[in-house]
């Protein structure tokens, strides 16, 4: 059985919409939700919700919470530990990756950063393909940091967020690595 520590922190992933005030919201975390959406074989998927926020209200102290929950999930040892996955919101993702990555630069598994640009709930949501793949990337890619949305992955340091073609894109594009250049050895491509 792989074990998968899933960290939740908000952002526009797990917004519902409120029908008070007709607004999407962070109010509480519906990651659980989506995982009953999925058919995860051999992997155990724990989810610590750590916090609900929209990312562009997260400051340093939210940022280094994620680095330390990080931490005690198993991503920094030996441990039964197989992956981390991060929901996060898009807008400052690679804020919160360039953290991680600096203060894990050593991981003893793959930490990997998700989100969405439509909220779970709303037609045409990226989020379950994201939530899927990032998932899907603790298996098959090597110790480290990564984004993982949208059929891509990226690894930190050097990725951005392309506002213009609504996704995450390499800083640099050699920074592009694929699940198979990858693999468990840690080839970058």
């Amino acid at each position: 059985m792989r074990r998968v520590t899933l960290i939740t922190t908000g952002g526009t992933i797990e917004k519902t919409y409120d029908e008070q005030t007709g607004e999407l919201e962070n109010r509480r975390s519906i990651v659980r939700r989506m995982l009953e959406e999925l058919r995860l074989e051999d992997t155990e998927v724990s989810v610590l919700e750590l916090m609900s926020k929209d990312s562009l209200v997260m400051d340093d102290q939210d940022r280094h919470r994620v680095v330390e929950a990080v931490r005690l999930a198993g991503a920094d040892s030996d441990g039964l530990c197989a992956g981390v996955v991060v929901l996060h919101g898009t807008d400052t993702l690679c804020t919160t990756g360039e953290l991680l990555a600096a203060e894990l630069p050593t991981p003893h598994v793959p930490v990997v950063l998700t989100g969405a640009w439509r909220p779970f709930e709303m037609k045409r949501s990226d989020a379950l393909q994201n939530l899927t793949e990032a998932i899907f990337a603790t298996g098959v890619l090597a110790p480290g940091v990564y984004c993982v949305a949208h059929s891509r992955t990226l690894r930190f340091p050097g990725v951005r967020k392309d506002r213009t073609r609504g996704t995450f894109v390499p800083a640099d594009e050699a920074a592009a690595v694929t699940p198979s250049a990858a693999g468990r050895h840690g080839d970058r491509a």
